[in-house]
């Protein structure tokens, strides 16, 4: 996977790339399926220190742009921690997913320029 590494950076957006770990790549005739997990904190980060890793939201599926034809969906899994000092479930604040839509927010602001809806 690291020798794909310099390409899909320069095809995902730079938050994805900077919190992801790419884990695989499914190709079929129509479509290319991106696998993401979320990155733990790194152990000098500040914020970890009152957090415990407790694994993984559910996946979630986004579209993004098309390559050569092909539709790209991201296959997304989300960490979640227990915030030990207050007993509460935390997460990362991720406002990529453009609003009503399963389409990641670049991809959704390139339709709505395309298809003539932005104003």
């Amino acid at each position: 996977m690291e020798s794909f590494l310099p390409l899909i950076e320069l095809i995902l957006p730079d938050f994805i790339i900077e919190n992801y770990l790419l884990t695989h790549v499914e190709k079929s005739d129509e479509r290319y399926h991106v696998y993401l997990e979320e990155k733990n904190y790194e152990e000098a980060d500040p914020r970890r220190s009152d957090l415990l890793s407790k694994g993984y939201f559910p996946s979630i599926t986004l579209q993004d742009f098309p390559i050569r034809g092909h539709k790209v969906f991201l296959h997304v899994k989300r960490r979640r921690w227990l915030n030990t000092m207050t007993g509460k479930v935390v997460h990362r604040d991720w406002n990529e997913v453009a609003e009503g839509t399963r389409m990641t927010s670049e991809f959704s602001a390139f339709l709505k320029v395309v298809g003539g809806y932005e104003g």
